[in-house]
């Protein structure tokens, strides 16, 4: 057990007096949660591909622990650091995202992946978190600064950004993006008339999309007629949860996971309800609401703009990410192929998901005289 004396000056003596011990807990949890849920889910997905069983939860605890050790990492930073290193993902991120247009693997109609030897990345996972950090420095900078158009270089980012993720096309992160900047551009003070005026753009955009792409036009059109189409994935979820019921199958006795292609990725969340039950599905639910509400306590209590701005969008997308994905599991919205955090087999998910949490966590520590700047 870590054990740090209070009159311990060293980095980590100093962190661990710091920071939020209860979140990073209940992330750890979380990610344990997760590590089972892929090992329970993922045999039958390797199984019907002619993989070994054991090859994606090998290859997620692969990635798992490098997150979290990368998540703890992040944490130590100042917050000139996380400004920094914020910056930099952003841009190397941005630069990702145009090279997939271009030499992006195509899958399932989309090109969001960069082949790299042994691996694939995907580059608009760490825009995400990156770009919430950029685009609070530029709405703190320019309100503590007369004449700095802050206001008006995010909104420049956040039109590159959205382009690009368009062109690839990944609807659903851009519609993260996009309500994580209109949070963080209300909180920074936006007038009311503009608020207004945004939520009508949201709103046009979210018509528009169904007019434009047909396969978000074909997903809506399954939610609001399930009926009519192929809801298949959503029906055997809905069929896990019905098997589940309150207390569930038990560890490793649900069966439909068997036939969900996605259960161990997108639709994880089914394999709980059947073989974990309603009870402690809601406690899952549960830490992830404990991980943002304390974020958010926290975060509002700092007197820096950019501390309360950036920690309020790397939150939010936290929240937004899993809602997304237990409201579509759950046949609350349309389905959009979105991991669950830190339980979702991932690879640059789980990445950037360490990174944004490793941010929250360090924006949020306790600081004292010049360390609060």
């Amino acid at each position: 057990m870590i054990s740090f004396s209070r009159t311990d000056h060293s980095v980590l003596g100093r962190w661990w007096w710091t920071v939020d011990r209860w979140t990073l807990a209940i992330v750890m949890l979380i990610a344990m949660i997760g590590v089972w849920l892929v090992q329970a889910a993922s045999p039958s997905v390797a199984e019907r591909i002619g993989l070994d069983n054991f090859h994606f939860i090998q290859r997620h605890l692969m990635m798992l622990l490098p997150a979290l050790a990368i998540m703890v990492g992040v944490s130590l930073l100042s917050i000139k650091g996380v400004r920094r290193l914020a910056l930099g993902m952003y841009l190397a991120a941005l630069v990702g995202v145009a090279l997939t247009l271009v030499v992006g693997m195509e899958i399932k109609g989309a090109t969001r992946w960069l082949h790299l030897p042994g691996m694939s990345v995907q580059p608009s996972e760490f825009v995400k978190p990156a770009f919430a950090v950029v685009a609070a420095w530029l709405f703190a900078h320019a309100r503590n600064n007369a004449g700095f158009p802050g206001f008006q270089i995010s909104i420049g980012l956040y039109a590159v950004t959205v382009a690009l993720l368009l062109l690839q096309p990944d609807l659903g992160m851009t519609f993260v993006v996009t309500a994580v900047w209109f949070g963080q551009f209300f909180l920074a003070g936006l007038p009311i008339i503009l608020v207004a005026i945004l939520v009508v753009m949201g709103v046009s955009g979210l018509v528009g999309a169904y007019f434009l792409f047909p396969h978000v036009q074909a997903r809506v059109d399954k939610f609001l007629n399930p009926g009519t189409s192929d809801n298949y994935q959503v029906d055997r979820a809905m069929e896990a949860f019905q098997n589940g019921g309150v207390w569930g199958t038990g560890p490793g006795q649900g069966t439909v996971k068997m036939t969900i292609p996605d259960s161990h990725a997108d639709f994880i969340f089914a394999v709980a309800g059947e073989e974990l039950g309603l009870f402690w599905c809601l406690l899952i639910v549960a830490l992830f609401a404990v991980v943002v509400l304390r974020g958010f306590s926290r975060a509002f209590q700092d007197q820096n703009l950019f501390v309360v701005l950036a920690a309020s969008g790397l939150l939010m997308q936290f929240g937004l990410q899993s809602l997304i994905n237990m409201g579509s599991t759950l046949h609350l919205m349309p389905t959009k192929g979105m991991t669950l955090p830190f339980i979702s087999y991932g690879g640059s998910s789980l990445i950037a998901l360490g990174i944004g949490m490793g941010m929250v966590l360090a924006l949020t520590r306790k600081r004292f005289g010049t360390e609060a700047a």
